[in-house]
C-alpha cells in the first residue's frame, strides 16, 4: 500500500482529493443553509467561524452588543448536533467556576469532580476581557492543552472543541486586557460591523413575527467535523505559498527588509510563528471551503488581516497616528511579491 501511495504523482493525489472534497462540500452547504436561516448579515462572521472550526482553531469576536455572536455560536453548535455552553466573565469568576472543582460528599467521606461549563463542543466566552487574568488564563490553557486538571486527575475536553470569545470595544472601565501571549493563542481576530439597512429589516421582521425565530435544525455530526478536519489538513499546500505565508509574517517583524520602513516606527513587535502555522491552516480551510485541493495565494490573502491583526504590538505613534494593526497587514500584503 505504502509503495502504491508513494508512486502517485502530486497532480493525481491533489486529483484524488478534490474529488473526496466534492463529496464533503454539500454536507458544508447544508450548514451554511441552516445557519443563514437564523443568522442575517453576518457572512462574514460566519465564514471565519467555519475557518477556525475546520482549521481546529478558536475565535475572538469584538464588537458592539447586539451583533448576533452568542446567537451564531449556539445556532452553529445545534445545527452540528454538539453541546453548548456560555461563560459570562465577570471580575468576580474563579477559575474553578470555568473548568470545574472537587466537591467534598460528607456521607461518603471523600472528594467527587464537577466538571464545569468548559465541557462542551462550543463555548462562548462572553467578555472574556472582564475577568482577571487568572480566569483567562485558566481558558486559554484549555483550549492549548484541550484538557483540564481538577485535582489529581486529568480530563480530555470533547471534541470538536471550538472556542469564541468576545470583547466589548467601547467600555473600558473595569477591564483586563488579554495579555498579547493570550490573545496569541486565538487562530482568528474578527472586528465586527453593523448590519446593513436590508439586513437589518429583515432582522427586525424575524424577532417580531408571531411565530418567533426559526429554530435551526441538526443537519450533521461533530464525527462529521472531525473527517471534514482530516481532509482540510490534506489541502496541498506549495512551497511558493509557504514562503510567500512566511515572507507576510517577517515583514511585520523586519519590514525595513521588505521596503517597508516607513512601518518600523509603527510596529512594535511583529507576529509570532502561530501566525505563521494558523495562516498556513486557515488558507487550507479557506481553499476547502471554496471547493479546492490546493490553496491559492488569495486564500491567504483573504484571511492575512484576521490570523495577523491581533499579533501585532503597535507603537503610541502608531495609536497617535490613528493607524490599527489591520491597515498595517494591508500595506504588507500590499508589498510583499505574491507567487
Amino acid at each position: 500500500m505504502e509503495e502504491n501511495s508513494a508512486s502517485i504523482s502530486p497532480a493525481e493525489k491533489i486529483r484524488q482529493l478534490s474529488e473526496k472534497i466534492k463529496e464533503e462540500i454539500p454536507m458544508i452547504q447544508m450548514v451554511n443553509n441552516e445557519l443563514s436561516k437564523v443568522i442575517i448579515g453576518q457572512d462574514r462572521m460566519m465564514e471565519r467561524l467555519m475557518i477556525a472550526l475546520l482549521a481546529d482553531g478558536h475565535i475572538l469576536l469584538e464588537g458592539v452588543p447586539g451583533l448576533a455572536k452568542t446567537l451564531a455560536i449556539n445556532t452553529l453548535s445545534k445545527v452540528i448536533g454538539g453541546e453548548f455552553s456560555r461563560i459570562q466573565f465577570t471580575p468576580d469568576l474563579l477559575p474553578a467556576d470555568v473548568t470545574g472543582t472537587l466537591i467534598y460528599n460528607q456521607k461518603n467521606q471523600e472528594f467527587s469532580v464537577t466538571k464545569g461549563p468548559i465541557f462542551a463542543n462550543f463555548i462562548l466566552a462572553d467578555e472574556i476581557n472582564r475577568a482577571p487574568a487568572k480566569v483567562q488564563s485558566a481558558l486559554l490553557e484549555a483550549m492549548q492543552e484541550r484538557q483540564v486538571t481538577i485535582g489529581d486527575e486529568t480530563f480530555k475536553l470533547p471534541t470538536p472543541f471550538l472556542v469564541m470569545a468576545t470583547q466589548n470595544p467601547i467600555e473600558q472601565e473595569g477591564t483586563y486586557p488579554l495579555p498579547e501571549a493570550q490573545v496569541d493563542r486565538f487562530m482568528l481576530k474578527v472586528t465586527l460591523d453593523y448590519p446593513k439597512e436590508q439586513e437589518e429589516m429583515l432582522i427586525l421582521r424575524n424577532n417580531v413575527r408571531k411565530e418567533g425565530l426559526v429554530k435551526p435544525s441538526a443537519v450533521i455530526k461533530p464525527a462529521d467535523i472531525l473527517r471534514i478536519r482530516e481532509l482540510v489538513r490534506e489541502v496541498y499546500l506549495d512551497e511558493k505559498i509557504e514562503k510567500y505565508i512566511i515572507d507576510i509574517v517577517f515583514a511585520t517583524r523586519f519590514p525595513k527588509k521588505y521596503e517597508l520602513a516607513n512601518l518600523s516606527p509603527l510596529i512594535s513587535f511583529g507576529a509570532s510563528p502561530r501566525a505563521s502555522i494558523n495562516l498556513a491552516l486557515a488558507g487550507k480551510a479557506n481553499a476547502f471551503l471554496n471547493g479546492r485541493a490546493y490553496v491559492i495565494p488569495d486564500d491567504i490573502r483573504a484571511i492575512a488581516p484576521d490570523v495577523i491583526q491581533h499579533r501585532l504590538g503597535l507603537t503610541y505613534e502608531a495609536e497617535a497616528e490613528g493607524i490599527d494593526a489591520k491597515a498595517i497587514v494591508e500595506k504588507v500584503l500590499g508589498r510583499v511579491d505574491v507567487p
